[in-house]
């Protein structure tokens, strides 16, 4: 009998070493943009501070989740009066709600590297599940990239103001190119070798 349990813990630890393994964004290579259309000009930015959990099963990314956290006053449009208009409470409100959260609740895949994941996005205190493309770059030698682009509605996360003189459009393009790095093999690499 505790042979048998031991045989069924040891097939559990295997299965679950050769599933989820938690991965370390590469900041260098990572980026969070998104374009928002106004009548004058589109506004083009991007989030300085953000982090992600990423636990990923690269043989059946289905079976991975992920959790981004972004400091939402590290916008930045590359014009300091707009960003500072931005995490004012007509938009971002950062005082108010300084994150804004995307938490996977379910990944599935669509076709050959290609996956829709659903999750819930918070923003500006408000949650709504939404769902968005995801294509696999490349995973190879512990290393992979996935890339994403998605739109969503501002005025479902209670972002309505307008401008009389420049009006913005609804509709915002959200960008996420995410490469991960297996945590494991990076912190092996980085231990000292024994002579």
């Amino acid at each position: 009998m505790k042979r048998t349990l031991l045989a069924i813990l040891l097939i559990t630890v295997t299965a679950l070493a050769a599933g989820q393994r938690p991965h370390l964004v590469d900041k260098a290579h990572s980026q969070i943009n998104f374009v928002a259309e106004a009548k004058f000009i589109s506004a083009h930015g991007y989030f300085d501070k953000w982090e992600a959990e990423v636990m990923l099963d690269p043989q059946k990314v289905e079976d991975s989740t992920l959790k981004i956290t972004i400091d939402a006053a590290s916008i930045n449009t590359r014009v300091q009066m707009r960003d500072n208009h931005l995490r004012s409470s007509d938009f971002f409100s950062v005082e108010q709600y300084p994150q804004v959260t995307f938490v996977s609740k379910k990944i599935s895949k669509v076709a050959d590297r290609k996956f829709k994941v659903l999750g819930d996005l918070t923003l500006r205190g408000v949650t709504k599940e939404i769902e968005i493309p995801v294509d696999q770059v490349f995973y190879e030698n512990n290393r992979g990239r996935f890339r994403s682009e998605f739109q969503i509605n501002r005025r479902d996360f209670g972002i309505t103001f307008q401008s009389n003189f420049n009006p913005i459009e609804d509709m915002v393009k959200v960008q996420f190119d995410i490469n991960v790095q297996d945590k494991e093999a990076v912190e092996k690499s980085q231990r000292p070798k024994s002579n």
